[in-house]
């Protein structure tokens, strides 16, 4: 599988609810914390061209925040996300 990455705040709900979605699902990830790291910061916004958080990586693709991942989940495409590696 593709390595997941979670750029993510300590005090935002919708990062919370993204990483428990993931470990639901059983999906190991990285957490990358954005709130007092600069440059964590600026290269979550350079990779995904968006300034809030959560933002979440398969890989070098970039799904989004909690409502694309979810929906994502909710699609069955999160499953064939990690079924096509």
């Amino acid at each position: 599988m593709q390595p997941v990455v979670v750029y993510a705040s300590a005090l935002c709900p919708y990062c919370r609810w993204a990483k428990a979605l993931l470990e639901q699902r059983g999906i190991d990830y990285q957490e990358i914390g954005v709130d007092t790291d600069r440059e964590k910061w600026a290269e979550m916004q350079q990779r995904s061209g968006r300034h809030t958080v959560p933002q979440i990586f398969f890989g070098d693709r970039h799904i989004g925040g909690f409502d694309d991942l979810s929906a994502l989940d909710r699609s069955g495409g999160l499953n064939q996300l990690l079924t096509d590696d």
